[in-house]
């Protein structure tokens, strides 16, 4: 039992899901063995491409390292893109599974409809969008309403959103890359489907988000939480020591301080952090091959307490709260 504190909160973990467990969300289709079949890869041994949403790099690096260590005979050919970038290698079959924040959509189940192929998908985890200011922003605390605002340009200067941080001039909002996951985030649950503005731009890379971030008083960015979240990477938490992590509220009129919470794994448990989103692993194998054994590891007992250790809520498992005593 895995027990983190967080905020007065206790999460309780227990991974209910093994290997073979995990497999079976993701099989069921042609094992390649029938009359004729070559197999060149199996579901521990050969080598594939894949291509994972770059908002979920830190996190897949710590499964495909493990993966590889454990399955000596398997090499996992890793890119890290935009999620727009990564469906367009699904669909045309440049890799065989991807890691991205969305199920897919009836567009793309009737493109695989068309080629006979019944894609695999798989929901292994819950991740959340850390909403990042610069240490001498010192409104930390933002409500949904506001994002909306800043985000569409209702707002520009940080004088209409509070008092605290008037001095810091207009606001700068900045992405991680184009045709990025946190951006189509934003615009599907934040804005409601509303243009961002115009002054919004993207840097070339979270990395570089968090840079830009650190070095301007006036930015406010967004990112994967994984970026910032696991405790034990020196790199995680040498970004989050550059930056502020923003408290979000779903109230448009909060009452305390509380109503405000961080991306932190019990509040992504409870629902109470608003900037969640799902981690999908999809496959399109035609057989139990190397996509498929990677698939079911990251959906398995190892792999879903890699998620645990990085900070996000695993999909599987038995949860349980605990309200700690001051």
């Amino acid at each position: 039992m895995n027990v983190l504190r967080v905020n007065r909160l206790l999460l309780g973990f227990g991974v209910v899901c093994s290997l073979a467990t995990g497999a079976s969300l993701l099989s069921g289709c042609g094992n390649g063995s029938g009359p004729g079949a070559v197999a060149l890869d199996t579901p521990t041994s050969g080598s594939i491409r894949i291509s994972v949403d770059a908002t979920f790099e830190p996190i897949l690096k710590s499964h495909v390292d493990t993966f590889e260590k454990i399955y000596t005979a398997a090499k996992i050919r890793t890119a890290y893109k935009p999620e727009q970038d990564v469906m367009r290698d699904l669909l045309n079959d440049s890799v065989r599974a991807v890691v991205v924040a969305r199920q897919l959509t009836d567009e793309e189940r009737g493109y695989f409809d068309r080629l006979k192929i019944v894609p695999r998908t798989a929901h292994v985890a819950t991740d959340g969008l850390a909403v990042l200011v610069n240490p001498a922003n010192p409104d930390t605390m933002l409500t949904m309403g506001q994002l909306r605002d800043i985000f569409t340009g209702r707002k520009t200067q940080w004088s209409q959103v509070s008092g605290k941080a008037g001095k810091l001039g207009a606001i700068s909002v900045v992405f991680d890359q184009n045709r990025s996951s946190t951006a189509r985030y934003v615009q599907d649950s934040v804005t409601r489907g509303a243009a961002l503005a115009k002054e919004v731009f993207a840097s070339e890379s979270n990395p570089k988000l968090i840079e830009y971030v650190a070095s301007h008083p006036n930015a406010i960015g967004v990112i994967g939480v994984n970026w910032i979240s696991d405790m034990d990477d020196a790199q995680a938490q040498s970004f989050r020591r550059q930056v502020r992590v923003v408290g979000v509220s779903r109230s448009e009129s909060p009452a305390s301080a509380d109503d405000y919470v961080q991306p932190y794994q019990a509040y992504l448990a409870t629902k109470a952090y608003p900037l969640r989103r799902n981690v999908y692993i999809v496959s399109r194998e035609a057989r139990a091959g190397l996509g498929t054994g990677f698939a079911s590891f990251v959906a398995g007992n190892q792999g879903q307490l890699i998620f645990l250790k990085a900070g996000l809520m695993p999909a599987t498992g038995q949860v349980r709260l605990i309200q700690a005593n001051p």
